[in-house]
């Protein structure tokens, strides 16, 4: 029954990610129907945890983004772009990097994309370059978010190990950048220079190429609101950092009889609700409007997908514990980079990071694969680059005017693949190295 099991897990993510959105939570309550009616499995704990982390912060950058200041972050870094174009292919990831990894989310990403593109045109600079490594910079940052969905995710997974926040940062953090540099420098020696392309020229002759026009930039204004909302966020984020970092600053109280410290997942939803709650009396926040932003309404489906598979993952999982263990357990633990594999195909099939960390994780926990080697693969979650499918590969494609950015004949020889997997695998390797220096 367990390979029946295992069938239908599958099966129901693979139908999931086909449709995309709220749908690939609904198949998890579709699962569960069958595992539970059907196969007689006992239903796991929901992961409330992870559901609330992840709704807190969404809470807070989205009354950030009615404040003004997602659209502050998104100036910012367009300003620094334009102020260093020459420079485009290794600072666009950089910058991208940066932005995400304070918000928590690829949001700000998907706004710099047409600032990208046409400020590498005006540069004579290639847009593929750019454009290819910034899709992987904005996944990768992501992961080493600690306000992210996929971090949540994580943490709810890790800490009943006494792994905390900082444990995943260390490696995490490092890991990931120094990924996305080795990302950018190859995507710096991608194709040719536009003035030596001779399809990107045979383009321009044919007309086939819109003339570049040159737009004298102006830096917009923002509202002190938009920029203090910026600064309570970040300071959200800090706070949790620190309160991770040293566990001291937390409270002891009473729970069953016995004193403990306050727990992060509860510190974390204490926080980012406060700083909500500040945000709307100090930048003059539209309360109405939040539940309407983007961000809301994106990071909601992410919470109901992540609440459905996780469940069900959760509950195929911890229904035969005991066979995993005793029958595959000696071989994960003899090979346990197959297990990496899995969770790179498994990231390819779902395209989300968070779903894929609440749906392998676990799994890899119970299986004995190593915690810091588990931490060290995090970032293969961030795998769906291998098909150019996801919305910032098809968003970078119809921007580069060039036509350099591309799919490809043969689909998977497309302008993001090798850029992507040089940044995960220096990720993953590093990661490595750096877990086996630190003490878990």
């Amino acid at each position: 029954m367990f390979w029946v099991e295992l069938i239908i897990l599958f099966s129901m993510l693979l139908i999931g990610a086909r449709r995309g959105g709220p749908f690939l939570g609904m198949v998890g309550g579709l699962g569960m129907a069958i595992l539970v009616f059907g196969a007689h499995l006992t239903p796991a704990n929901p992961p409330i945890n992870v559901i609330l982390i992840i709704s807190t912060v969404i809470l807070a950058a989205s009354t950030m983004q009615v404040a003004g200041g997602m659209d502050y972050l998104v100036g910012l870094a367009e300003t620094i772009l334009r102020k260093n174009p020459k420079n485009i292919t290794f600072l666009a990831p950089v910058v991208v990097y940066l932005f995400c990894f304070m918000s928590g989310t690829g949001y700000v990403a998907f706004s710099l994309l047409p600032v990208i593109a046409e400020v590498a045109r005006e540069s004579g600079i290639r847009p593929e370059r750019p454009l290819s490594i910034t899709a992987a910079a904005s996944q990768q940052a992501v992961i080493a978010s600690p306000i992210s969905a996929a971090t949540a995710v994580m943490l709810g997974v890790f800490l009943p190990l006494n792994i905390g926040l900082l444990d995943i940062l260390r490696v995490c953090i490092p890991a990931t950048f120094i990924g996305v540099l080795a990302g950018a420098l190859y995507a710096s020696r991608m194709g040719k220079d536009l003035d030596k392309d001779s399809e990107y020229l045979e383009r321009v002759a044919k007309g086939e190429v819109p003339p570049l026009e040159k737009k004298k930039f102006n830096e917009k204004y923002f509202t002190r609101e938009a920029k203090l909302s910026v600064l309570l966020f970040l300071l959200g984020a800090l706070a949790i950092v620190l309160f991770g970092t040293f566990p001291s600053l937390r409270p002891v109280l009473k729970y069953a009889g016995k004193l403990q410290l306050l727990p992060m997942p509860e510190t974390i939803e204490i926080v980012m609700l406060l700083i909500s709650t500040v945000m709307v009396i100090l930048c003059k926040v539209n309360v109405g409007k939040i539940s309407d932003s983007s961000v809301f309404k994106s990071g909601m489906v992410g919470v109901l997908v992540v609440f459905g598979t996780a469940w069900m993952s959760d509950t195929m999982v911890s229904a035969n514990s005991t066979l995993i263990q005793s029958s595959i357990k000696s071989t994960v633990m003899s090979y346990p980079w197959m297990f990496l594999f899995a969770v790179c195909v498994i990231d390819i099939l779902i395209a989300s990071q968070s779903v894929s960390a609440a749906a392998m994780m676990p799994l890899g926990v119970l299986l004995g694969v190593p915690a810091p080697l588990l931490i060290a693969m995090y970032p293969a979650v961030s795998s769906h680059f291998f098909l150019p499918t996801s919305t910032i590969h098809v968003t970078s494609v119809s921007l580069d005017r060039t036509k350099t950015t591309k799919i490809g004949k043969y689909v998977l020889n497309h302008s993001f693949m090798m850029p992507g997997f040089v940044t995960m695998s220096v990720a993953i390797i590093v990661g490595y190295l750096l877990a086996e220096l630190f003490t878990f």
